[in-house]
């Protein structure tokens, strides 16, 4: 039966670690968003799921950069007309042709060489330093791609429509460049956002290299640079694109305005949702983790996948709960020496020896024959039966607010009234006694003990020297309880209590008890008189 309920109870804590970490699993996602995986994904499946994500975004933020340019060479500054008949094969044939071009050599070389520095990954390596610099180097590299692609365009649209009329050349300038700025700064960030799997692999290789937008400064100053600055700046180059060429109706130059104003507030927001994105989701993290502490479970860890000082903030908080963590194991450690009842007092207040004077129940308990258990069997097998006869008196005695003092050797000393104030100590130890001598009987009848049991005024405190000390408690009641012990195992209940024990008792625990004979204790001087349970049918 103990080792049913042994087994019941490790099942019972499996079942509940499991729901728990299915609970952590169901709150926030380990990188932060559920688009990056989980962190049990294969290195091969996470290669797809990072291509995929990097070709989608660069793709479509290009496809809006490349919609807002046309609106602003077609739109915003009409004059000249890029569908005039002298630049219509450039408009219908150059254009097109190399906005195809870009799009598709630059997703195709842009996303190869993000997937070539993050190789290591995919290759189920180690990461080197040199893995882990080009690792967090990847979205400055492909951001340069699309910028070289960008300004590429620039000069090349711009070059082909000045050499037709040289009034294209201020609106080809500002129409291409003006976005291929801001889409390119947006794949940066988000390069970065798609990246954290691998960059919380290249993080255990050590701190990350400086870089672009490094930092949360860095990264913050960046987004105001091309969420604000740029499209400030790309409005005043309208009103100088206005005044120079006086070519623009007051109407024209409106609309003109109101288009860069539009894609700057669109741009900018875009923009700074990518930041706080960036930003929120690693503290969104460290707070369910700190929620999941305050709840107990210190066998919570953080994936730290942040380059900036939040990567700082997610190493910190796993430092703090493996301290946490230390701290309970040494606590559970010392409350399974000790007792907890004891480990908590120490916690609370700073130990001293000495004592003080307690009312308290004492049970005693010592195996019948223990020389002759030892020699007949196998040194495992007594250590074996030794912890099932030892788990029924623990799990009784704590189930009845009590504190197993010491074993010693194949007897145990258990104290009800101290370190813990119970308002009946008598009925607890009284209880528990009843209970254990029912329990070895049927669980380990092959480990026969007298029980004593006894009440009164002892001395508990810590014992020893000031370097190494032990909580005991000293008393008659202690060597009252062990003389009764020594009766108990000539009594066929093997259970024996002072009658003084049991009067002090109250009445639903003295029903189960009834007074024998009056004896003299080997080390006394007054007459005992005994108590034994009733026999239950």
């Amino acid at each position: 039966m103990t080792a049913n309920r042994t087994a019941a109870q490790r099942l019972g804590r499996v079942l509940e670690r499991v729901t728990h970490q299915s609970g952590r699993v169901a709150g926030t996602p380990e990188y932060g968003s559920w688009i990056l995986g989980r962190v049990s994904e294969s290195q091969r499946r996470r290669r797809v799921r990072i291509q995929i994500i990097l070709t989608t975004f660069v793709v479509v933020a290009n496809l809006i950069g490349i919609g807002v340019a046309t609106l602003v060479v077609t739109v915003a500054f009409p004059i000249p007309s890029v569908f005039d008949s002298s630049v219509s094969w450039i408009t219908f044939i150059v254009v097109p042709a190399y906005l195809v071009a870009a799009l598709v050599v630059g997703v195709f070389w842009a996303t190869r060489r993000v997937m070539n520095n993050v190789r290591w990954a995919i290759e189920e390596r180690p990461p080197t330093r040199e893995d882990q610099r080009n690792t967090f180097l990847a979205p400055w590299r492909l951001t340069r791609v699309l910028l070289v692609l960008w300004g590429l365009g620039t000069v090349l649209l711009t070059t082909l429509y000045g050499l037709q009329d040289t009034d294209f050349i201020p609106k080809w300038l500002l129409g291409v460049s003006f976005p291929g700025i801001v889409v390119s700064a947006s794949c940066y960030l988000f390069t970065e956002f798609a990246l954290r799997p691998v960059a919380a692999q290249a993080l255990e290789a050590g701190k990350p290299p400086r870089r672009i937008a490094d930092g949360l400064m860095g990264r913050t100053m960046l987004v105001w640079v091309l969420g604000s600055g740029v499209p400030v700046v790309g409005i005043f180059l309208a009103a100088a694109i206005t005044l120079m060429q006086r070519n623009l109706t007051p109407t024209q130059f409106t609309v003109a305005v109101m288009i860069l104003a539009l894609f700057a507030l669109v741009f900018g927001a875009i923009l700074m949702f990518i930041l706080a994105w960036l930003t929120v989701t690693p503290v969104r993290v460290v707070r369910e983790a700190l929620n999941r502490v305050e709840r107990g479970d210190f066998d919570t860890d953080l994936v730290v996948f942040d380059g900036t000082e939040l990567g700082q903030l997610q190493r910190g908080f796993n430092s703090m709960v493996h301290g946490l963590r230390e701290r309970e194991r040494v606590r559970d450690l010392f409350g399974r020496h000790v007792g907890r009842e004891v480990a908590l007092l120490a916690e609370k207040e700073r130990p001293q020896l000495g004592g003080e004077e307690r009312y308290a129940a004492v049970i005693f308990v010592d195996i019948i024959g223990s020389t002759k258990l030892v020699t007949s069997l196998p040194a495992v097998e007594v250590v074996e039966l030794l912890n099932r006869f030892f788990a029924v008196i623990v799990e009784e005695v704590d189930r009845h607010h009590g504190l197993v003092n010491k074993f010693e050797g194949d007897a145990v000393l258990a104290v009800f009234g101290a370190p813990v104030s119970l308002d009946h100590p008598e009925d607890e130890a009284l209880a528990a006694a009843r209970e254990i001598a029912r329990r070895l009987c049927d669980e380990v009848p092959e480990c026969e003990a007298g029980i004593g049991v006894a009440a009164g005024t002892v001395v508990a405190g810590n014992v020893g020297a000031r370097e190494r000390f032990e909580y005991t408690v000293i008393g008659e009641p202690v060597n009252e309880a062990a003389r009764l012990c020594e009766l108990a195992k000539n009594e066929p209940s093997r259970l024996v209590a002072s009658s003084e024990t049991v009067d002090s008792a109250t009445d639903s625990e003295r029903s189960h008890w009834r007074l024998g004979d009056t004896v003299t204790l080997r080390g006394h001087d007054e007459p005992t008189r005994l108590a034994t349970p009733v026999r239950q049918n």
